[in-house]
């Protein structure tokens, strides 16, 4: 998500941000995504509003297109081929025809800012091949470039340089910083520009933290500058507010800085915004900011420096040790999130649910600082435990080792700290594993390490006087003539524990803790484990660093097939007897699916991607699906995810996105989950309770009407846009005869005859007879009461009981 600046809708009712070859929409309300942009090939490198129609969005991409959006309704209305890679898009209101792009030359690291006219036609896909030059060397990022006062200039920076081109004049004005190498002018890099939107007035961030405000630009000898600092690092972007009246600036330090009236005496702060950030935006209407962060979160913020909402994607580490791993309860990714965090991310809703504070430290954001690293993760007993391994190493005799044991606390519905083991090993930490089988009676944990044991832990009482509890304690030390233990692995049932020893697997019994075999192919050292499920349990998986997968019967205790296949990811479904391996190739990374029983693969996809995969999971499914495809089958049980080492998470589907999702539901979504009002709180139940006793006494005497979400004109009408709508006197037809009742409906239930003659018998014998009130049902289920029909008199009563015993049957046949 913070890959590009985001932009606000001229409402301020939305915010778009590019997300890979996606665009989305979110509401800046709800935090809701509201649609998905979807058409680009490739990365999408740039959004912007269409100065002339602010319904509409305009969006470059790698692949040579630049698209026309109506977000609204998430729907494509144009594409323009450019032909060229678009690394940029900007537009200027005063442009009425053409956009900006910036694109790159012959050699790769050159770039040029180019006017790209958008010819006017009716057709859905037209070629925009005219391309007007405009600046030459400039930064490949959107942020060194920044139009100023109306569209009147244009300004880049790069390097030490800054470049002014005045588009009347046609003339280009460039300055110059010092770039000696002295302390006093190490970093003048330039690293970001914002223009004034009506003043001729840039301002330009640096390496060194101080930001520059450019004045008198129009004559190269006459310019000044004046300098604000407060930022001790570089200065990462700028955003001038909507009146130019203040200067917004971020950096690595987390903190919104806004420069009132430019000056250095007044600015005011917002800190503490989680990680650096990255790009800062304004919204068209003035009251809303943004900050996009470098931990893929995007912060809204109002005027008066309040956030108001948090849009957080999946986080983006330094680097994931953890792997990818499923909660059992919560069907959530989890894997390493912010320093120090696990986070649990939803992958049906595609958005985080919460972090996990492991390390509970503070964290300094220092380059040169050796951080404390969260390195290994593991879920037990059906999510009731969480181990944990955190490492810091500053030399290689000072290594400072800790392994936290969590319990999963259903008051608090959360994870809470059980036991916590300084030093468990004397080295690194390789692996650990928990024993998951049904029948396990003891919980129980194994960890290996590079100093040539593993270790079990089992839960033990630990209660005394003052409380019961619980806790971890070491019960068996094993090791293999002192390699380093790599890799460990229960089997389904639990009875054996499979331990690589660097080239050699050893398996053991978990009962007796006796080695029971060896398997020795001296085909490199293990770099994955991993026995067979369900008919294939007999079966145990290794994957060497030379190369070569091998599969060995337990049974037997011999090898029975090994395959040449450099694998990276090797992960059992846990529903099926089906294994992901995903080997890395010059090309890119290929996936194979096999069951063990068959050396022969039931599936291969070459190039899913083209960078290496790290990490790959198996999801359950909630409700199996059915698909008879050889290429589906493998995804009937379980979906696949895996993690690549750009840390983009990828999946395999067989549906399109438009099928999983339509804008129209979509937007629904949205509505539904706006916020109750405080109303709803005082009155909203009161009436329910109302509304069901009203039901149960008038269910024989109400008149049911269909109910308006049900009625498709209703829909129609409510929920397209009003641009898009056909005549009133169309839809006023439509809607009327939506309303009708037709004869099938509980109107057309007719008392009995018998009935109808003694109730007209006693109508006339008694002068005293209460009146007769129908009352018909609120339809429009707005929760204002019941409404009452006119009071009938005794004569009407008798016609209206005349004319419903008169046959009209005949009506029918003609």
């Amino acid at each position: 998500l913070n890959f590009r600046r985001a932009v606000f809708s001229a409402d301020s009712k939305y915010i778009f941000c590019v997300s890979g070859d996606f665009v989305k929409v979110y509401s800046t309300v709800t935090e809701e995504c509201v649609h998905i942009l979807h058409g680009h090939r490739n990365l999408v490198t740039g959004i912007q509003l269409n100065p002339n129609n602010h319904l509409q969005l305009y969006s470059s991409s790698l692949d040579g297109t630049i698209k026309l959006w109506d977000y609204i309704d998430g729907i494509l209305i144009k594409t323009f081929t450019v032909g060229c890679k678009l690394h940029a898009l900007f537009t200027v209101a005063q442009a009425e025809d053409s956009v900006f792009a910036i694109v790159n030359k012959e050699k790769p690291d050159i770039f040029q800012l180019v006017s790209v006219k958008l010819p006017k036609s009716s057709s859905q896909e037209v070629e925009a091949k005219e391309l007007s030059f405009v600046l030459d060397y400039i930064n490949q990022s959107p942020k060194c470039i920044a139009f100023g006062n109306e569209g009147v200039y244009v300004a880049a920076v790069r390097e030490f340089y800054l470049s002014v081109y005045f588009f009347k004049k046609k003339t280009t004005s460039r300055f110059t910083l010092s770039s000696s190498r002295n302390k006093k002018h190490a970093k003048n890099n330039f690293t970001c520009v914002a223009c004034h939107p009506t003043e001729d007035c840039i301002a330009s961030g640096h390496m060194d933290g101080k930001i520059r405000l450019w004045r008198n630009f129009y004559d190269d000898k006459k310019y000044t500058y004046t300098c604000l600092h407060w930022h001790h690092d570089m200065v990462m972007d700028l955003a001038f507010s909507v009146t130019g009246t203040s200067l917004l600036s971020g950096g690595r330090e987390s903190v919104l800085v806004e420069w009132r009236d430019a000056t250095e005496k007044n600015k005011e702060f917002l800190p503490r915004l989680g990680a650096t950030i990255e790009h800062i935006s304004v919204s068209p209407a003035g009251d809303l900011f943004c900050t996009s962060h470098s931990d893929n979160k995007i912060i809204i913020i109002h005027r008066n420096l309040e956030a108001s909402a948090v849009i957080q994607g999946l986080v983006k580490d330094r680097s994931i040790f953890t792997g990818l791993m499923i909660d059992p309860r919560t069907k959530a990714l989890v894997l390493n999130g912010k320093p120090g965090h696990l986070q649990f991310y939803s992958l049906q809703s595609d958005k985080q649910l919460y972090n996990l504070d492991i390390i509970q430290q503070e964290y300094i954001n220092d380059y040169g600082l050796i951080q404390i690293e969260l390195t290994k993760a593991a879920f037990g007993c059906f999510g009731n435990w969480l181990a944990t391994v955190e490492q810091r190493q500053e030399k290689e005799t000072e290594l400072e080792l800790q392994m936290k044991l969590w319990m999963y606390n259903k008051k608090t519905q959360g994870f809470i700290l059980n036991t916590k083991i300084n030093m468990p090993h004397e080295d690194c930490i390789t692996a650990l594993c928990f024993c998951n089988a049904e029948k396990s009676e003891q919980p129980t944990l194994v960890t290996a390490s590079k100093d040539g044991y593993f270790k079990v832990w089992i839960l033990t009482d630990d209660s005394d006087i003052y409380k019961k509890a619980v806790g971890w304690t070491c019960d068996f030390v094993g090791s293999y003539h002192k390699y380093q233990a790599t890799n460990c692995c229960f089997s389904e049932d639990g009875s054996l524990l499979a331990v690589s020893f660097e080239e050699i697997v050893t398996i053991w019994d978990s009962i007796t803790w006796e080695l029971k075999c060896t398997f020795c192919q001296r085909a490199g050292k293990i770099r994955h484990l991993c026995f067979g499920r369900l008919t294939c349990s007999k079966y145990l998986l290794g994957a060497t660093e030379n190369g070569i997968l091998c599969c060995w019967n337990l049974l037997s205790c011999a090898l029975e097939w090994n395959a040449k296949l450099n694998v990276r990811v090797m992960e059992p479904d846990p529903n099926s007897e089906n294994i992901a391996a995903i080997s890395q190739s010059s090309v890119g990374s290929d996936l194979f699916v096999f069951k063990p029983s068959e050396p022969r693969p039931l599936y291969i996809q070459k190039g899913i991607s083209r960078e290496e995969v790290q990490w790959g999971v198996f999801v359950p499914r909630d409700v199996p699906e059915s698909f008879t495809s050889e290429a589906y089958q493998w995804l009937n049980r379980s979906q696949f995810y895996f993690l690549t080492k750009s840390q983009s998470l990828l999946t395999f589907s067989t549906k399109s996105p438009e099928e999983k999702l339509t804008p129209t539901s979509k937007q629904l979504l949205a509505e539904e989950s706006l916020p109750t009002t405080p109303f709803y709180f005082i009155l909203g139940k009161h009436r329910q309770l109302q509304d069901e006793k009203l039901n149960e006494t008038l269910e024989n005497e109400l008149v049911q009407l269909p109910l308006t979400e049900n009625i498709p004109a209703v829909s129609e009408l409510l929920h397209t846009p009003a641009h898009v709508l056909p005549s009133a006197a169309f839809l006023c037809s439509m809607f009327v005869n939506s309303l009708l009742l037709s004869k099938e409906t509980k109107s057309a239930k007719e008392i009995p005859e018998d009935v109808d003659m003694e109730e007209e018998k006693e109508s006339e014998d008694s002068d005293e007879e209460n009146d007769f009130i129908e009352k018909v049902q609120d339809t429009n289920n707005t929760g204002l009461g019941e409404d009452i029909i006119h009071q009938l008199s005794k004569s009407e009563e008798k016609e209206l009981r005349k004319f419903r015993k008169i046959d009209y049957s005949w009506i029918a046949a003609l």
